[in-house]
């Protein structure tokens, strides 16, 4: 496959290292589909919060909530599409948007800006589920957070996740 990573991700949730499905990167690794670049921050503040069965999402909303703290990875078309396909792009859980990230080390560099891609929650629900979180949110998902996560394969079948996710935002806060 050489020479074709070309998809900068920067993953801040259960794709990193030590987390849930981290196993997927590790499987892309191990078939040269990806490459691990490194620690990085967002360049701007963003929401990150976790919703139903544990599940992180950074929000679209630039200037609210943190700088996030997560890792960047160089992957293959693919190696996109097993991503996509993980994080639910064609059902609308999450989309993946253009991110700024710095390696935090280097801040001082007028060229450590890199724009990589990040998955966000969808936007038919993510300005709402940090709405319904009372905009607090995180600045890493970290170890603890992970422990919350539900695994998809245990969840229960009856429902889907934006089901849920609709009807827990759309709920009111009594």
């Amino acid at each position: 496959m050489g020479g074709s990573h070309k998809n900068l991700i920067f993953v801040y949730g259960t794709l990193k290292r030590n987390h849930r499905n981290h196993f997927l990167l590790e499987d892309l690794i191990s078939t040269n589909d990806a490459v691990y670049i490194g620690q990085r921050t967002t360049r701007l503040q963003y929401p990150l919060v976790t919703g139903l069965y544990g599940i992180p999402y950074l929000i679209n909303k630039s200037g609210s909530g943190q700088k996030i703290r997560g890792e960047l990875y160089s992957v293959s078309k693919h190696g996109l599409v097993r991503l996509d396909e993980l994080e639910g792009i064609r059902v609308n859980h999450y989309e993946r948007l253009p991110i700024e990230v710095i390696d935090e080390d280097e801040e001082e560099e007028p060229n450590g800006v890199v724009l990589a891609e990040a998955y966000f929650a969808h936007c038919g629900f993510g300005e709402r589920l940090w709405e319904k979180k009372g905009k607090c949110g995180m600045c890493e998902f970290g170890e603890n957070d992970g422990v919350l996560y539900v695994r998809v394969k245990d969840r229960p079948r009856f429902s889907s996740v934006l089901d849920e996710i609709e009807a827990f935002v759309s709920s009111s806060n009594d």
